[in-house]
């Protein structure tokens, strides 16, 4: 058995959780999430907790198991305190900004390139070089921020790109001179 599965999933307060056989849906202050879990597992709610069994001892179902339990409990985390990601841009003349809700970013193009977010995601950015994606659902905020980081990803000489907050780039040394 799934040592992830077994652990029962916290309800906090202002959050509440509807449960309709495997559709899931947790509203929360900073919004609504839904998902419908996949064959193999059944929730139940016990007062402010819910908890994740596998159905049968199948291998499909422990299997799912662990990968259930965590995926709720993301939607709870997300509804009640949000995700976010930080993104650095680094290179000279390479800057971002937010316009309305579009993220324009300047990162050695010829044009700047424009991003609009899906809803439920927002952009942020602080000193034209910091970028935060923020947002209810992680698996949306982890793709965006992807994409993001697409828009010029570091390069391997002088660092400079898209990258996430911490990210070491792995350095290569450049030429050497001719003798």
């Amino acid at each position: 058995m799934s040592r992830i599965g077994k652990s029962p999933i916290p309800i906090p307060d202002k959050v509440s959780v509807s449960l309709n056989g495997l559709d899931v849906t947790v509203k929360g202050p900073k919004g609504e999430l839904s998902r419908t879990l996949p064959d193999g597992v059944d929730i139940a709610q016990d007062g402010n907790v819910l908890v994740v069994t596998p159905s049968s001892t199948s291998r499909r179902s422990r299997e799912r198991h662990g990968l259930c339990r965590t995926l709720v409990a993301n939607m709870v985390e997300g509804v009640s305190q949000g995700y976010t990601r930080k993104l650095e841009i680094v290179g000279v003349g390479y800057r971002a900004a937010v316009q309305g809700k579009k993220l324009v970013v300047s990162a050695g193009y010829s044009h700047q390139v424009e991003m609009l977010p899906p809803d439920g995601i927002t952009f942020a950015v602080e000193n034209n070089t910091n970028v935060f994606v923020s947002g209810a659902d992680k698996e949306l905020v982890g793709n965006e921020a992807a994409k993001v980081r697409a828009i010029r990803p570091p390069e391997p000489y002088k660092g400079k790109g898209i990258k996430y907050e911490g990210e070491r780039i792995l350095r290569k040394a450049g030429k050497t001179g001719k003798k």
